[in-house]
């Protein structure tokens, strides 16, 4: 959603007289001259002005999107309008620009048009855009992870309860969104105990001849081996999906009068059972924490502002519960109002996620009416945006707002106590200035084989995960187990990429791609090593320094070495030396889990897997049918070709890899 740009007011463009689109204000545009008209502009508003001039006369006079482009190509805004044309005229004054609108006019040098049919399409379109593109004067979402959800499969005769992210291409019921993968796994393990549903995949299903450990401990109803009917276990299904779309109470009531009959029959164990059950129940509601009493389905959303920063609280209600929740702390110029931010938000928010019939807000925003087209078109039902002022809605939105001013409290405390400690390393490793981008490196390999170089990044926000980067050794010349050279290696590629990638005007409240401190995990040798790699790409300006382990690598007793200065260690129980610890050991984590996941991915290898045209359908298909690669690998040509699922000229392929000894 576009705030209006070129105003302090909340009224849109398109709705002020000034922005008459005729020839003649075109010709008055054309004519006016800066220099009388404004004499205190800066030079530089002024040619973004002249830019954004030349371009606004061609400009479609319809609904659409614009696009604002810095010299170097780098998108600078987007916005949509219900006439482009209108809303591009308000950027060609000469005043009354907010800062933030003033230097995205200087650094404007081109811009871009789409035309589209309805204000509904600009929406949508505007908000896909700025999630490819991410303007760095836009409002920007910072985590736009998928949620989770349960799905009950139905593509079985014995359906499965998993968890479940991305695209609905699995036939079943879906239930969500969940907050966290935490909250899933919380409602998963207490439904297993509720419902005795299954949750193997089908192949392990499929091959059952007893029943596994899950049915000992009473977490499934045991299907797969005939423990109990398949009628039986529909109806375990169907109270499932029952209790998962709201009601609950009907399926309480009714395994509480199962116990009760089983009781009255001295059935005692099954009594026992259907008591367990029950209580798995009341373990998933009870924790949900706020649970609404006459809102079955909605999504509420906060929004608070402290020292320039914000953050946007989610909430989520589905069947009477609440499914948990979740702070954004989306990227926004700090000119702009709670309402413009929120705005912003919840486009870019259900560019992906489903919506809720019933959207609760904080903040009243401007365009709340077009949000509920948009998402009514998406979502084939009606939804409303309201933000309410009384009653239980608003008792839900004031609750998220808590949460919200909470969570912002917490995130501004523990960006104050990052930033102390960045300058505490500055201090203790001399730099100019404190750092702003750390990058610390670790190797990570098992006799040499599988070697791979880890870059951790921190920053003022902690841990830059989104900046993790992996190096595989592709070095063959390397001598396995040679963590020097493969420290070269790594430094190497990271900083001539570097060196290569055109750098973006600055902008200082953007992440810097160029490190101020390079930490190595080693000693002299390593950081050696290291400074001759930088010295061979000409790296500039980023100072390198090396952790050399302490005797019996007891953490404390760590030395450092720097260039220019003696090898030095810190007091025990130094913050900076705390926060250098975290800093290693984040690598060592880093390169560690990322060494095992390639060397499980390469015991796990296939020989099935390096056939070409032999993909996942196929090699399930002939795994069945022989057992294993080594079976397919003895078969006959003509036992090939009766496998289901594998033609001829498969089985000719399959057949020829083998014998050939590839």
């Amino acid at each position: 959603m576009t705030p209006p740009p070129a105003q302090q007011s909340d009224r849109p463009p398109e709705e002020d007289d000034a922005f008459e689109t005729t020839d003649a204000a075109c010709a008055a545009l054309d004519e006016a001259r800066p220099e009388e008209d404004a004499p205190q502009t800066p030079e530089s508003v002024k040619r973004g002005v002249a830019v954004i001039k030349k371009y606004w006369k061609h400009a479609p006079n319809s609904p659409g999107v614009y696009r604002m482009i810095a010299e170097n190509g780098e998108v600078l805004y987007v916005g949509k309008a219900k006439n482009v044309r209108k809303r591009v005229a308000s950027y060609t004054r000469l005043a009354g620009h907010v800062n933030r609108i003033a230097r995205m006019i200087s650094a404007t040098a081109s811009m871009m048009f789409i035309s589209v049919e309805t204000e509904t399409d600009a929406l949508l379109l505007e908000a896909n855009l700025i999630k490819q593109l991410k303007p760095r004067f836009n409002v920007l979402m910072r985590d736009d992870k998928s949620f989770p959800y349960i799905l009950i499969a139905k593509d079985h005769e014995a359906p499965q309860i998993t968890k479940h992210r991305g695209a609905r291409v699995r036939k079943g019921q879906y239930f969500g969104p969940f907050a966290s993968v935490w909250a899933v796994n919380r409602a998963l393990n207490a439904l297993e105990r509720a419902f005795l549903l299954r949750s193997c995949s089908q192949s392990f299903y499929d091959n059952r001849t007893r029943p596994c450990l899950l049915y000992q401990i009473k977490r499934c109803a045991g299907p797969c081996t005939g423990e109990i009917s398949i009628e039986d276990y529909k109806e375990l299904v169907r109270e499932a999906c029952d209790f998962l779309s709201g009601k609950s109470r009907s399926v309480r009531e009714h395994l509480a009068r199962e116990m009760t009959d089983a009781a009255e029959r001295l059935e005692f164990e099954r009594a026992a059972r259907l008591r367990d059950r029950i209580s798995a129940l009341s373990a998933v509601q009870g924790a949900q924490g706020v649970n609404p009493r006459t809102i079955e389905e909605a999504d509420v959303f906060a929004i608070a502002k402290d020292a320039g920063r914000f953050c946007i609280e989610a909430f989520f209600f589905r069947a009477f519960q609440n499914w948990g929740n979740r702070s954004y702390f989306p990227r926004a110029d700090a000119s702009l109002t709670e309402a413009e931010v929120l705005d912003a938000f919840l486009a870019q928010f259900y560019d992906e996620h489903p919506s809720a019939p019933l959207v609760l807000i904080s903040h009243a925003i401007e365009d709340s009416a077009l949000l509920e087209e948009a998402l009514t078109a998406k979502t084939r039902r009606r939804v409303e945006v309201i933000a309410p002022q009384r009653g239980e809605k608003r008792e839900l939105v004031d609750h998220a707002l808590t949460n919200a001013r909470q969570a912002l409290g917490r995130k501004l405390a523990e960006d104050a106590s990052q930033q102390r400690l960045l300058a505490a390393i500055g201090q203790v490793f001399r730099l100019p200035e404190t750092p702003r981008r750390i990058e610390v490196y670790d190797n990570s390999h098992t006799g040499g084989a599988q070697a791979i170089g880890a870059m951790v990044v921190a920053g003022p926000s902690g841990f830059m995960k989104a900046h993790y980067r992996t190096f595989n050794i592709r070095n063959s010349e390397i001598t396995p187990g040679d963590d020097y050279a493969m420290m070269r290696e790594v430094l190497t590629r990271r900083f001539a990429r570097l060196s290569k990638e055109t750098e973006k005007d600055s902008d200082p409240d953007a992440f810097p791609s160029k490190p101020d401190l390079v930490l190595i995990d080693g000693g002299r040798g390593q950081f050696e090593a290291a400074r001759a790699a930088m010295l061979e790409v000409g790296v500039e300006g980023v100072a390198l320094a090396s952790i050399a382990k302490g005797r019996d690598r007891d953490a404390g007793r760590e030395t450092f070495f720097v260039e220019g200065r003696e090898p030095f260690r810190l007091p025990p129980h130094d913050p900076a030396l705390y926060f250098v610890q975290r800093l290693r050991d984040e690598a060592h984590r880093f390169a560690i889990g990322t060494h095992r996941a390639r060397r499980k991915k390469e015991f796990t290898k296939n020989p099935l897997d390096e056939i070409p045209g032999i993909g996942p359908s196929r090699k399930r298909a002939l795994l069945l049918a022989f057992g294993s690669a080594k079976g397919v690998s003895r078969a006959a040509l003509s036992d090939l070709e009766k496998t289901p699922g594998i033609n001829k000229a498969t089985a000719r392929l399959v057949f020829d890899h083998f014998q050939r000894g590839d």
